[in-house]
């Protein structure tokens, strides 16, 4: 973890320390646009958002289990010990796993509705047995645990100009943006672990159900019908970023240059799965080097500019370098 930012967000105790740096390494081993955008943030709050998605990330890769080496009834017992863990620490600010007792602490720094960790666990559990969602609706229903609370959960970290209950929605929504994008991008490589999660009406409107998709993944071959559902996969997606885009304005100046960052970043995978017509089935759509590293430029700039705005600037060391560091 950089001690920097462990300093400057008051967190001490070695335990303590070293259970956030554990959630920063997660972070950025496995959220490389997340982590990039997450260096735009002010310094002390880099460290809650490292420990949310650290735990996180810690019980999707119990559901996931992508060695393939526990079964589904060890999966959910290790998820049930991650959720009775969780219970304890956000009692005492105490774990046996280290993102527990990070995310414990960020929870009763940022007084974070301990609700939202359990309907988050929730659709984890859901993912041990649900492999496809018959509608659209249904698939909300899963995100609102899965992806919606994540951005409930960052808000009280970012602190918002409005009350907190009017930029709730657009929280909520951005988290279902990204969710939704990572589904599409990731359709070949969810169906390979056997999940569908795109909707099945919206697959079925075009003449596409799981054998059609299992055939094209398998043979390497294309179906105007796949890519036609992908397309209005794309369609509804985008929706959601314009549902979500307002709230940007109703957080504090200093986040927003971070959250717009991620927005821009994320919502640019759909432009490379469009670029490559769509064949998320065989490959992985990737946001160009180059273009992350304009985007991540730009958000240090309107940094640099609030700044400006409001005292003599000072830039923060390695800021550049480190982003540069995610994107090698």
């Amino acid at each position: 973890m950089n001690r920097r930012e462990l300093d400057a967000a008051g967190i001490t105790g070695p335990a303590l320390r070293a259970a956030y740096s554990r959630c920063r390494l997660l972070n950025a081993r496995h959220g490389r646009t997340y982590f990039l955008a997450t260096r735009l943030l002010p310094v002390e709050r880099r460290c809650a958002v490292h420990a949310l998605y650290g735990f996180a990330r810690w019980a999707d890769d119990i559901v996931d289990d992508l060695d393939r080496r526990q079964s589904p009834e060890e999966r959910d017992r290790l998820l049930r010990l991650l959720e009775s863990d969780l219970a304890h620490g956000l009692r005492t600010g105490q774990g046996e796993e280290s993102v527990v007792m990070a995310v414990a602490d960020t929870a009763e720094r940022y007084a974070i509705d301990h609700g939202l960790f359990t309907d988050f666990l929730a659709s984890m559990r859901s993912d041990l047995t649900v492999t496809d969602y018959p509608t659209y609706a249904d698939l909300r229903a899963y995100m609102h645990g899965s992806a919606a609370v994540i951005g409930l959960q960052m808000l009280p970290v970012l602190g918002t100009v409005v009350p907190r209950e009017e930029a709730a929605p657009h929280a909520a929504a951005l988290g279902v943006a990204f969710q939704l994008t990572n589904f599409l991008r990731d359709v070949g490589e969810d169906l390979g672990r056997g999940r569908v999660y795109l909707p099945a009406d919206l697959l079925a409107a075009h003449g596409v159900e799981r054998p059609l998709l299992e055939w094209s993944r398998r043979t390497g071959r294309h179906d105007p019908r796949i890519r036609a559902a992908f397309v209005e996969a794309d369609a509804v997606i985008r929706t959601v970023y314009r549902e979500a885009e307002p709230g940007i304005a109703m957080l504090e100046p200093r986040v927003r240059p971070c959250i717009r960052t991620a927005f821009v970043l994320y919502r640019g995978i759909l432009d490379a799965i469009a670029a490559d017509d769509y064949r998320v089935l065989h490959r992985r759509a990737v946001v160009p080097r180059r273009r992350r590293a304009v985007t991540a430029a730009g958000g240090l700039a309107r940094i640099l500019g609030a700044r400006m705005r409001s005292r003599p600037p000072v830039t923060e060391p390695g800021a550049v370098a480190g982003a540069e560091g995610v994107l090698r």
